[in-house]
């Protein structure tokens, strides 16, 4: 999985570097010569849209996803475990379908010959970073899920006896 993982950060770090020279060329040609670059607007929202997308999948692999721990917190490690396993899997049924309808997406932009505004591309070109994103966190929801899964119900007593130790304040 070390692929993956050096996949998703080059790609992070691609659309980020290409975004930010995109973004301060159209400042800069505003302010001094009073012209915008059209073009990047164009591939800086969809840039955005794959650095999401790995951006996701990312927070997935570390599982560093925003959630409401309270539901969890107040629970057995067992039932913690339960809801974990369930959330996980439910992300990875998400993800997948995002992945599955994506693809479709991009099957008709391509037989419609649907083209992008500002630079005249096939819009399928962009379209593809979705099911390409969605690929990449299917897998790593449901690594996440296995993880969980095999996880020893000892780790959740364990994560439960830390945050109960914890000061309040």
């Amino acid at each position: 999985m070390k692929l993956l993982d050096w996949i998703e950060e080059i790609l992070c770090v691609l659309c980020t570097a290409v975004m930010t020279i995109l973004v301060f060329a159209n400042v800069l040609s505003r302010y001094l010569l009073h012209y915008s670059l059209s073009f990047s607007d164009e591939i800086t929202t969809y840039l955005f849209i794959l650095l999401s997308m790995m951006g996701t999948a990312i927070a997935a692999k570390r599982r560093a996803h925003l959630g409401l721990s309270i539901i969890t917190d107040a629970v057995s490690p067992s039932m913690r475990k339960t809801l974990l396993v369930l959330g996980f899997a439910i992300g990875t049924l998400f993800s997948a379908a995002l992945f599955y309808y994506g693809i479709l997406m991009v099957i008709n932009q391509y037989n419609l010959g649907m083209e992008t505004s500002a630079m005249q591309w096939p819009e399928w070109i962009y379209g593809t970073f979705i099911p390409f994103g969605a690929f990449f966190v299917t897998i790593r929801f449901a690594q996440a899920t296995i993880q969980e899964w095999k996880a020893p119900l000892e780790s959740h007593r364990d994560q439960l006896d830390h945050r109960e130790e914890a000061p309040r304040t």
